[in-house]
């Protein structure tokens, strides 16, 4: 098994040298990240009006990259109780948006690539934008999405816009719930939540505690990608610090498929008013949008000899 490794990561290094980075519109991803965190989009809440205008614009984005549905519809509903301090519970109606691009291969085997679209609303008459958490990580799905169009995966890709993170994952427990619906051939996860800010050029990726096959992988991508591509934030003994649950990527662990979350740590506008497009520093985003679009594609290239 070592040896197979390691032939799969000299083999990775290798086709990264001879291809050239997979290419995206870097305009439309700082749009998106920019619409979707305007005011008018009022924090994007599941249930709320913004939540379902950011819907909207996202469908006429889905519609453009004129992709294939899921189950005949981009829309995906799903229902769960929600409980707020000592208030009675309360159903809340949450959307999915799902589309896919069908592989080259017959692989048999199925990449989710995720982030999820709503945030937490507005709070005492201020607008929580969400322009890193998680507008960044939306772009970035669209992003993939857009390379992926211009050059066909080996294997098929469902590309998931969870709604209703922010009130516990609720999106993605009704997608992995369904998974013999969706698809019964979902081998693995790659999730973005908060790609925007980092001062120290870093962004993490979290998975490989739990499966250590991927690590030769990831330093492949290191080697190549223009930010400083960092593991770790996997490993349960970090307590808080373990991200292994803290974003969408958590269901899908739970149901033993493999994931790899891309996302930076914590910053003083997480989750602040201040999270806003005009004080996300662009260029980075741009970098890190280049770092997953080339991650994406290289799990997509190396999916079948993973020890899965």
């Amino acid at each position: 098994m070592r040896r197979l490794l390691l032939v799969l990561a000299f083999t990775f290094v290798v086709s990264c040298s001879q291809q050239t980075s997979p290419s995206f519109d870097e305009q439309a991803a700082i749009d998106t990240l920019r619409i979707l965190s305007a005011d008018d989009m009022q924090g994007r809440q599941t249930g709320t009006d913004g939540n379902a205008k950011a819907r909207a614009y996202l469908l006429e984005r889905i519609a453009a990259l004129d992709v294939d549905e899921v189950g005949q519809t981009h829309e995906h509903m799903f229902k769960f109780m929600r409980e707020v301090e000592e208030e009675p519970a309360v159903e809340v109606t949450g959307t999915n948006l799902l589309f896919r691009i069908n592989g080259t291969a017959d692989t048999g085997k199925t990449i989710v690539v995720s982030a999820h679209y709503d945030h937490v609303g507005v709070n005492d008459g201020k607008v929580f934008n969400g322009a890193d958490d998680n507008a960044s990580g939306v772009a970035g799905v669209l992003a993939i999405a857009e390379s992926f169009k211009n050059n066909p995966p080996k294997n098929d890709i469902i590309f998931a816009l969870f709604d209703a993170e922010e009130m516990g994952l609720q999106g993605a427990r009704a997608f992995v719930r369904n998974l013999e619906l969706i698809d019964p051939n979902i081998s693995f996860n790659v999730n973005f939540d908060m790609l925007s800010r980092s001062d120290k050029n870093e962004l993490y990726v979290a998975g490989v505690f739990h499966r250590p096959y991927l690590k030769p992988v990831i330093e492949g991508i290191a080697a190549k990608v223009p930010t400083k591509l960092l593991m770790g934030h996997d490993d349960p003994e970090l307590g808080i610090n373990d991200w292994t649950q803290a974003s969408d990527q958590g269901p899908f662990h739970n149901a033993d498929i493999p994931f790899l979350y891309f996302g930076v740590e914590d910053h003083p506008h997480y989750h602040q008013p201040s999270d806003e497009f005009e004080s996300v520093p662009v260029e980075f985003f741009i970098r890190s949008l280049k770092t997953v679009v080339t991650a994406v594609h290289a799990v997509d290239e190396q999916l079948t000899g993973f020890s899965l």
